[in-house]
């Protein structure tokens, strides 16, 4: 499938609400309970989300299409929500990664993008050079990733109460 903004859009703008949905008022062990050992937890996953819309995708497709000869994109730090965010609830984490994810939409489409501006690149200290198309495609794909990583997480906190339905569910693994 080839990059298309409006149906990029359509995923950025419903994580949001997909969220705040799915897990807005349960119960703590819903929302810190993870995977296992160096794993997160939907609490987490939020605090990661609200991380890249601060430090992450906005401002690597602003280095993109500045124009400056310096394109490099700072490193990401992907678990200093880790060391923030502890202590806010879970609630004010989904109004604030609301908030800015409106907010970074609200810049993205006031950008006018065309077909050229897909094709610029910036400089992503793991990757080497990436376009601005790729960079788009990818925070639409991350909310997906991290939506599934939410629901694997909250999945295997019955998976010892399900008993033999485990081999019947392939979000337990093995």
């Amino acid at each position: 499938m080839e990059f298309d903004l409006d149906e990029a859009t359509a995923i950025l703008e419903r994580t949001p609400r997909v969220l705040e949905s799915w897990l807005s008022g349960l119960p703590d062990p819903w929302i810190r309970g993870n995977e296992g050992p160096d794993t997160w937890s939907p609490f987490n996953v939020v605090g990661h989300l609200i991380d890249g819309e601060e430090h992450d995708w906005m401002v690597r497709a602003r280095i993109i299409l500045d124009g400056s000869a310096d394109r490099r994109f700072a490193p990401y730090d992907r678990f200093r929500h880790l060391r923030e965010r502890q202590d806010v609830s879970l609630d004010d984490l989904l109004r604030q990664f609301a908030e800015l994810r409106a907010a970074n939409l609200v810049e993205l489409r006031g950008l006018s993008l065309t077909r050229d501006h897909f094709e610029l690149t910036g400089e992503h200290p793991t990757f080497g050079e990436v376009t601005l198309a790729q960079l788009l495609a990818t925070w639409a794909a991350h909310d997906l990733s991290h939506i599934a990583q939410i629901a694997r997480a909250m999945a295997k906190q019955y998976r010892d109460a399900i008993g033999p339905w485990k081999q019947f569910l392939s979000v337990m693994g093995s």
